[in-house]
């Protein structure tokens, strides 16, 4: 198997590097456990390698390979709690990777008209709902953290002293609802079962509120970030004052802490001051 240069583009550090150079043979491990065989060329997101298989019964399915990162560590808990209802199903699991039911990669809401791409994540937003399994990283401890943290970020200290307060005011009172932090157009795929199921959840527990800004990450298309989050709110029966402020929290957050091709890090300064 070789890597996708766009893949391994990505990794740099030491540790990185090192789960890079094993993949090919993770890979190789994990098609012989699971006996599967490869059914294409690979494919790839920011943190997994994706590789097209079949199953001993003939069954199309993937075969997903994620880098280990905190985000992504209760990825087929939350599959396995949605259990295939507006989501992509989970057909087995190990640490880091998963064997899931096979979507169609090339056509996303990515590819659909905005206004339809927004009523379907609204109506997902509504299906995927439910409590959080308790193991789940929580928004309360999050926001404790990031009160420390945040005055890190190179955004304008004004904006940053807002971020800080709005974490001391909504972390102790966040709720404990199933929340997907990368719900976004091209996380959710066409399918046979249903018309669209979404992959790739990075779950905690918290306010589902929280979960809605990678909504404006992408896809402006000349419209207003508050708008269009406001948009996503009343379509999906949320509350419009906790996503604005846990939106603007997202954007502080993202302001200048990564890539320059990341999307979320080069909308987040429109996004912050649109918000504030």
């Amino acid at each position: 198997m070789i890597v996708p240069p766009a893949f391994a583009a990505r990794f740099h550090t030491a540790d990185e590097l090192a789960w890079l150079r094993a993949l090919p043979d993770t890979a190789a491990d994990l098609l012989a456990r699971w006996s599967l065989v490869v059914d294409g060329p690979p494919l790839h997101g920011w943190c997994a390698l994706v590789l097209p298989v079949r199953t001993s019964a003939g069954d199309p399915a993937v075969l997903k390979i994620t880098w280990p990162h905190p985000e992504a560590e209760h990825e087929a808990l939350c599959l396995s709690t949605w259990a295939g209802g507006g989501a992509v199903r989970l057909l087995a699991a190990e640490p880091w990777a998963l064997l899931l039911e096979r979507l169609d990669p090339h056509h996303s809401l990515a590819d659909e008209p905005l206004d339809e791409a927004l009523a379907v994540v609204a109506g997902l937003l509504r299906r995927l709902d439910r409590p959080a399994p308790p193991v789940l990283r929580s928004l309360r401890a999050e926001a404790g953290r990031w009160v420390r943290e945040l005055p890190d970020r190179p955004a304008p200290p004004e904006l940053v002293a807002q971020a800080v307060a709005y974490c001391v005011e909504l972390g102790p009172r966040a709720g404990d609802r199933l929340v997907n932090e990368d719900l976004h157009y091209e996380n959710v795929l066409r399918a046979e079962r249903e018309p669209w199921l979404v992959i790739d959840p990075k779950p905690l527990a918290g306010d589902q509120e929280f979960g809605l800004i990678p909504l404006l990450w992408n896809r402006w298309e000349g419209s207003d970030p508050a708008d269009r989050l406001r948009g996503v709110v009343d379509a999906a029966g949320l509350d419009w004052p906790l996503a604005r402020k846990w939106t603007f929290v997202r954007a502080v957050l993202e302001w200048g802490a990564g890539q320059d091709d990341d999307p979320a890090v080069a909308a987040a300064p429109t996004i912050a001051t649109a918000l504030v």
